[in-house]
């Protein structure tokens, strides 16, 4: 089975699309024959990337749109969604992928924490809000593709502003799913994407080659596309050093804390230890 919104023709907007897992969607997009949109922010970033998408572009520049855009500014998305609309007629597929990972501790600077939950999270309900109502009524097949992350799901310990933002991007992307497959001529679904290791600006920190256990952003979007071939709205990425089974009994864990009345994180609390790593090997 096939998508039926990636075909030659369809437009697709990408968030934080100038470089990484963004990137890489709309390069596939544009060798798939669709007109795509970036929008990220850094004009010089932006070019480059246009140059790049052109070249792959079935018809050139005339397919390929690049915008200086701030999705946590919700006049910025909504004057994305009537640009696109006015340039190509309309969005099939959305993917709302913009995302930054600054830093943060519970208690550390409370602009760390803004930012993010603004980018990430709010990022993905705004452009949502922006693109959605015009694609049902475009009446076309399509697909909205929401960036999410693994840390929304285990909420490891480290970064809890990161945690938050995308716990929320889960909740709000499975409730955007029972909006859309309960409104009637609906002819878009949704999606999660959640990446394992990926190689890009923002986990590359200090490094300039990618670590053996990270997948390429490329590798990532054939991934994505397979699944979404297939069907899937968890699109659970593994990478070269955690595969699905891992991922899968990590996420049974966290959600048995709540079952079972363990700690929260009891996969890090030491008298945990013996015992999640005896159900992590009952899981090969």
């Amino acid at each position: 089975m096939t998508h039926p919104a990636f075909q030659a023709g369809a437009v697709a907007v990408v968030t934080g699309g100038a470089s990484g897992i963004g990137l890489a969607a709309a390069e596939r997009f544009a060798t798939l024959g669709m007109r795509v949109v970036i929008a990220d922010l850094g004009a010089p970033r932006l070019t480059k990337a246009m140059e790049r998408l052109t070249k792959l572009a079935h018809h050139g520049a005339a397919d390929i749109m690049a915008v200086e855009v701030d999705v946590s500014d919700a006049e910025d998305l909504r004057r994305l969604e009537a640009d696109v609309r006015e340039r190509f007629g309309g969005t099939d597929v959305l993917m709302n992928n913009a995302g930054v990972q600054p830093g943060s501790s519970l208690f550390g600077p409370s602009a760390n924490w803004e930012r993010v939950i603004d980018v990430n999270l709010w990022g993905v309900i705004r452009g949502t809000r922006a693109f959605v109502p015009g694609m049902i009524e475009r009446g076309r097949p399509g697909a909205v593709i929401n960036t999410g992350s693994k840390q929304g799901i285990t909420t490891p310990p480290g970064d809890p502003a990161y945690n938050v933002s995308k716990a929320g991007v889960k909740a709000f992307s499975e409730a955007l799913q029972h909006e859309l497959r309960n409104t009637p001529h609906c002819k878009l679904s949704a999606h999660l994407l959640i990446p394992g290791f990926v190689f890009t600006e923002l986990t590359a920190r200090d490094r300039t080659e990618k670590p053996a256990a990270a997948w390429t952003p490329e590798q990532t979007v054939d991934f994505m596309m397979e699944r979404l071939d297939a069907g899937d709205f968890y699109i659970l990425c593994p990478d070269n050093d955690v595969p699905r089974s891992l991922d899968e009994r990590r996420i049974l864990w966290a959600a048995g804390d709540i079952v079972q009345n363990r700690p929260p994180l009891s996969r890090w609390h030491p008298e945990y230890a013996e015992k999640f790593a005896e159900f992590v090997k009952g899981g090969e």
